[in-house]
């Protein structure tokens, strides 16, 4: 399958949603405890329920995830992620940043956050995506991404877009 094909085959993803707090030089990251993605370093954010924007799931994901009450969202970005033989995986994820909220990120039952430095970024314990478009999030570009992965999870195949305002 090519990512051409996956695309056809797919009009219609499921939508997700993925938040990154920033200040000073730092990314908050958290590591997944346990479902999809587990034992990756990511942002937060998950599915998207009925009757819910996306704007209103990522904030609802980080309060449930880190305990954190976002004021102000900044969508930064879209990716299409597509699967060869898990089609169940495939998704949109539109991609968020803030600087405005209220309160400490705390660990839950599903992520363990932590604050890293820009230029420490733990690209080999993430998906491997991640280091195409983190690096546009951090310098406050918008992009949008299309990525096809084997079954081990790797891209076997992307096209990404960035958006220069």
């Amino acid at each position: 399958m090519t990512l051409k094909e996956a695309i056809a085959q797919n009009t219609k993803l499921r939508q997700a949603t993925l938040l990154f707090l920033i200040k000073e030089g730092e990314i908050l990251l958290a590591m997944k405890k346990r479902g999809f993605g587990v034992n990756k370093w990511n942002g937060v954010g998950g599915k998207v329920q009925p009757g819910e924007s996306v704007e209103e799931a990522a904030k609802r994901e980080t309060r449930e995830e880190i305990g954190v009450e976002v004021d102000h969202l900044e969508k930064v970005g879209e990716l299409n992620f597509y699967f060869e033989n898990k089609s169940d995986w495939n998704q949109q994820v539109i991609v968020y940043r803030s600087q405005d909220w209220r309160g400490e990120p705390q660990e839950s039952e599903e992520m363990a956050p932590k604050w890293v430095r820009f230029d420490e970024v733990p690209y080999k314990e993430m998906w491997e995506d991640d280091a195409d478009w983190l690096p546009h999030l951090i310098e406050g570009r918008r992009f949008e991404a299309y990525f096809l992965f084997d079954d081990e999870e790797k891209v076997k195949e992307k096209e990404m877009r960035v958006i220069v305002l």
